[in-house]
């Protein structure tokens, strides 16, 4: 049945609304809002949205059957509903992973499944390298470890050669003499006192995502980088975690991999992924042999695209 689906509407669950929401204070700066959904005793899993900076979604509740699953999600510090809006102090790796435990806790959850794509799988990695026992599986998208290879490729040198069309006005944004750097002069700009500076940064660094995120980009996907709101905060706490190479050594989930050699995991790639080449999911694959790899033929980062989204309710589908 699914080899005749042909819409993302074919291939989703319907939409649900929360049966339970919330927020958490996590520190002295930062309070969280997550949400429950489905089934509150169903197979729980958390989903750990992208970014860093982009902000849970309704749309992804219809990745899990809702009788099957009490489905769990945030947003992570300073960006959607978590308050201070685009807040980078205190807002580091190491305190998401401490507040994904602070959640499942505060849920009374003993162990739960975990989904993520893009920087939603790594910090899904981080945090299952560092709580291996509350961890039931990893089904991750778009891989994305922060190395320096995968941030040159993207912001600097080498998407730029398949998407130079997109690619002029982000680097154009920035005058000639700094564009030898483009995360340091956007981190510049977005962390400029000056209001307008950071959100004409924050439009030009969203917009180059959003225009890239698709193999046949959508024009929804460019509006985001309108919506200053989002596009602030997603842009801000991207550049913030670039800048400081995530907060960790380099190649830290490659270097770390022994602790989760034993969690089941499933990796769906798309073949044309050009914000996350899929490089990078083959790697985690060869460190984790048991892991199942998947790379989609016919797509690219988004997990909106419809043979990235089969592929991954059908993940879903196999834990029930």
């Amino acid at each position: 049945m699914l080899d005749t689906v042909t819409t993302l509407d074919d291939v989703l669950y319907a939409p649900c609304e929360p049966y339970q929401t919330g927020t958490l204070s996590v520190s002295d700066v930062h309070t969280i809002a997550w949400e429950t959904s489905g089934n509150a005793s169903g197979i729980p899993v958390v989903v750990i949205h992208g970014g860093p900076g982009g902000g849970g979604q309704p749309s992804y509740r219809q990745y899990f059957d809702p009788d099957a699953y009490n489905i769990v999600q945030f947003d992570q510090r300073g960006c959607g509903q978590s308050t201070p809006h685009a807040e980078l102090e205190d807002n580091t790796t190491q305190a998401l992973v401490g507040d994904i435990e602070t959640l499942r806790t505060h849920l009374g959850i003993e162990s739960w499944h975990v989904f993520g794509g893009s920087w939603g799988s790594t910090l899904s990695l981080v945090y299952a390298q560092e709580h291996p026992s509350r961890v039931l599986s990893l089904i991750l998208r778009g891989i994305f470890m922060c190395r320096k290879s995968e941030l040159r490729w993207f912001y600097q040198d080498g998407a730029s050669h398949i998407f130079p069309d997109a690619f002029a006005p982000y680097r154009e944004h920035i005058p000639l003499a700094e564009q030898d750097d483009l995360i340091k002069a956007y981190y510049r700009r977005l962390t400029s006192q000056d209001a307008e500076v950071r959100r004409a940064a924050a439009k030009e660094w969203t917009r180059w995502e959003m225009a890239t995120s698709r193999l046949f980009p959508d024009p929804s996907y460019l509006e985001k980088a309108e919506d200053l709101d989002f596009a602030v905060a997603f842009a801000r706490i991207e550049c913030h975690y670039f800048i400081n190479a995530i907060f960790l050594e380099e190649a830290h989930i490659l270097n770390h991999t022994e602790a989760i050699q034993s969690i089941p995991t499933v990796i769906v790639q798309g073949r044309y992924d050009v914000v996350c080449p899929a490089r990078s999911a083959w790697e985690l694959h060869q460190a984790l042999p048991n892991s199942k790899l998947t790379i989609v033929p016919d797509a690219g980062h988004s997990m909106g695209e419809v043979s990235i989204a089969r592929e991954l309710v059908a993940a879903t589908d196999a834990l029930r």
